[in-house]
């Protein structure tokens, strides 16, 4: 008969995105994570299965969180450039957290280190990708219906440049860019909206 679990599985979840969070997922040893979690490898394999779906859940629950922050905002009452704005703003700030511990966006990050050379991270981070575009196309629509943003211009094309604009700022603010020039980009890409 199986032993029941004496733990907590979604808070080992959480441990272990600190950690891959932290580390990258190639520098996140399995003993990284029994002592970010306080599991034993035995734990982590027959609850998780592998390094890999434990980080795969990881990488869900990070996105389910941040995608939570911009439904918020994208979906306020403000006018669509102010949402805008609002976010843009959000990861002005969310970088300056980011610069005092060192670990960026571990979207950002995983794409980098991951999506070149792991299938399903990829497809993983592409209906991320989707989710996000959707959401910020919607968005930019409203906008168009209402006056507030450019009619003529292109609503899809608007949102790839908005979530390449947030992914840029996110590798610059990794690179050491400063506020400032965060601040800046946050005006040009409203400026070409």
């Amino acid at each position: 008969m199986a032993r029941p679990r004496k733990f907590d599985e979604e808070r080992a979840v959480d441990a272990a995105l600190e950690a891959f969070w932290t580390a990258g997922y190639e520098a996140t040893s399995t003993q990284d994570l029994c002592e970010a979690t306080g599991l034993g490898r035995s734990s982590i394999y027959n609850t998780f299965k592998s390094k890999h779906d434990l980080f795969r859940r990881a990488l869900l629950r990070y996105m389910e969180r941040k995608n939570g922050n911009i439904d918020a905002v994208l979906e306020g009452g403000l006018p669509a450039r102010e949402k805008l704005r609002a976010l843009l703003d959000v990861i002005v700030e969310e970088e300056g957290l980011y610069a005092e511990d060192g670990r960026g966006c571990l979207v950002v990050n995983s794409c980098i280190e991951l999506a070149a050379r792991d299938a399903e991270v990829a497809r993983v981070l592409e209906r991320d990708y989707r989710r996000r575009f959707e959401a910020l196309k919607a968005a930019i629509e409203s906008g168009q219906r209402d006056g507030d943003i450019d009619r003529a211009k292109d609503a899809g094309a608007l949102a790839h440049f908005v979530i390449a604009a947030i992914g840029g700022m996110r590798v610059s603010a990794r690179l050491g860019v400063g506020r400032e020039a965060l601040e800046g980009i946050v005006r040009t890409t409203l400026d070409a909206v």
